[in-house]
Parts: C-alpha cells; structure tokens; sequence
C-alpha cells in the first residue's frame, strides 16, 4: 500500500476534480476550461480585479465564497461572527458561506469554485505530494494544536498505546490512519500487528464497547456529545502522542492565483475573521448563541460547551493568529516519510504562506 501511495492519492484527487467540475456556483473566477485560450483567461482575471476595485470605489462589497470542510460547526465560529457583526462589510466584502457539494475544499478551490475554503493540514499535503499537485495553499490556521485524539471508554483498560494490543479500532482507511496508529504503539513499545482495524459504521461514540474500542474523535465535537449524552470517554490525544502529529486540523486556503493577484482582498479577508474569533473567544458562550442559528440540529448545551473548549484552543501557545510554523508542516512531512507513506518530499514552503502576518 506505501509504495502505491503516490499513485493512489494522484487517483483520488482526479477523481474529486472531476467531480467538482460538476459544482454549480455564481461565484469565484471562471474556470479555466470555458476560455479558448490563456490570454482569454488572464483577461477575465483583469478584468474581475478592475471590477472589484471599481466596486469599492463606489461603496459597493465585493463578493467572495468560503467553502466549509463539512457541516458548520464551531470551528468555522469566527467567520460566521465576522459576518454578522459587520467586520467583512467594513473590509469591502460580501461573503458567502456555503458547504461543500460535490469534492472536497481543496480540490473546490483548486478548480476556482471558491475564493476561500476550509480544509485540513493532510488534505494539502497529500495534494502536493500527488503527481499532478493542486495550486492551493494554506493562507491561515484556525486551531494551532491537533485537538484530536484516541478515545476509549474510560473504563476500558486502555491507558496507552501499548493498550492496543489485541483491540479493535474503526476508523475510515484513510491515507496516513494507519501509519499514525503504528507510530503511536512504536513509541509505546507496542506490537502494531497485534492491533486489528475495520472501517467505521458511522455510529460513532456509540459503537465503543459494542466490538469497537476505539475512534480517532475531536476535543470540542464528538467528545462531547458523548458527555452530553451520559458517556464517559478517555481521550488520547495525537500531540501527546508523537509531536509530529501535532499539525493543523483546521485552517484556511486559497488558490495561488488569488494569493498572488488579489492579496489585499485576502488580507482584508483575513483581518476581518481574525476579529470574529477574537469575539469567539472573548464570549464564546454568545458565539454558540449565534452558532445555533446555523446549527439548527445542533443542542445549545452541545454548542456551548464546544465553543467554550475552543475558546482555549484557538490562540493556544500563539502570539498571532492565524500564522503558522515551518515546523509543524516539516514534522508532518518527516513523520509520512519514516513511515513510507511517502519517498519523495515536497517542500513544505510550497504548502503555505504567511505572507498575510508579516
């Protein structure tokens, strides 16, 4: 499976293209396909900036789309405020947010179905590790520290990775699950063959103690609907685990050309949203009151104690929003290589920007 990896995540990615071609939206730049010819699309691009700047120039917004990982949730808290209390509007912008329909956020925004998405450290990495990688890049991190981890139920037995043997974990197979688990019994000088892993139901917490014993959950969602729903977890978290799996699992992008033609846009983008989490974490109990309007199946009591939790998360050991390090990237990287998961590493420089923090 290592040695095709390269080769399956080229795979994988095409086929998202394709499918993402297939997104109907009325807003971002006009795919590549529909101009006969580059110079056509180059003028579009000019003529799109002209538009903007006149727009402004009259008072006018501009509209940009952000597209979510998933479903909204208190994560993306910040934008939603940014939104609502006007710091987009002061910014000159209009923006839309919406889910992703058909692909993931990466390869939306690779094929201009938005000006912006949500994504995560994995989903860019591997798509600049495949052969044919995608023009996006990570303009800001949203949560600075992995809040995911191992859960069990907390009377399992299971305090350690070393615990693992002779368990069952249900996972989803994706590209690098297994290798995270093997170098977490490595560390605990557990036998990973002893581990025995099958796809996930999709029932989630539910399934621990029901020939499940363990899920890779989140802090500040699944942790604690099982709370709120009288179950009580043991949660291992990745970070403590293998420092190198401390990366970001929440964070911003955007497609190089809008990076490199339109950085003030983004740079306004970002001041604007970086004020709504600062709000989220200055009040999070009225941040989740507002969440409520866009999680509508979501209890307030859930919302609220995610938000609170990721109150301390979003600035956790930071000075600066939003900006990343070379070092997170560079560990994830040095951790897909030892494990053979790849043989070619990719600068991580071509991975992200901090360009908007300096």
């Amino acid at each position: 499976m290592r040695k095709n990896f390269r080769k399956l995540v080229s795979t994988v990615l095409a086929v998202s293209l394709v499918g993402a071609m297939t997104l109907v939206t009325g807003c971002g730049k006009k795919e590549a396909a529909d101009a006969p010819e580059a110079d056509a699309a180059d003028a579009t691009e000019e003529t799109e900036s002209e538009a903007a700047e006149a727009a402004n120039d009259n008072g006018e917004l501009r509209e940009v789309t952000v597209i979510l990982d998933y479903l909204p949730n208190t994560n993306h808290t910040g934008m939603y405020i940014a939104d609502e209390n006007g710091y987009y509007a002061e910014e000159g912008l209009k923006v839309n947010i919406i889910e992703p329909t058909d692909g993931t956020a990466a390869t939306l925004i690779a094929q201009n179905k938005g000006d912006f998405g949500i994504t995560y450290q994995e989903d860019i990495t591997f798509g600049h590790l495949s052969e044919d990688p995608i023009p996006v890049k990570a303009i800001a991190q949203i949560i600075p520290h992995n809040p995911s981890g191992i859960a069990v139920l907390a009377d399992s037995g299971i305090e350690s990775p070393k615990d693992f043997e002779g368990k069952t974990f249900a996972g989803w197979g994706g590209a690098g699950e297994q290798e995270m688990l093997h170098a977490f019994m490595d560390a605990y000088d557990g036998d990973f063959s002893k581990l025995n892993m099958i796809i996930s139901d999709g029932a989630g917490f539910e399934s621990l103690g029901k020939g499940v014993d363990m899920l890779w959950l989140y802090e500040a969602w699944d942790c604690v609907a099982a709370e709120l729903a009288g179950v009580d977890l043991n949660l291992l978290m990745c970070k403590d685990m293998d420092d190198r799996l401390d990366y970001y699992t929440t964070m911003i992008v955007a497609h190089d050309d809008t990076i490199n033609n339109d950085p003030e846009m983004v740079a306004a983008f970002l001041r604007a949203t970086e004020k709504g989490y600062m709000d989220a974490i200055a009040d999070p109990d009225a941040a989740a009151e507002l969440m409520a309007k866009y999680c509508p199946d979501t209890d307030i009591e859930m919302l609220k104690k995610s938000q609170n939790i990721l109150a301390e998360r979003f600035m956790e050991g930071i000075d600066t929003w939003g900006k990343m390090e070379d070092e997170t990237w560079s560990n994830y990287m040095d951790f897909l290589e030892e494990y053979g998961v790849v043989t070619e590493p990719v600068d991580v420089k071509e991975m992200y920007t901090n360009q908007f923090f300096e």
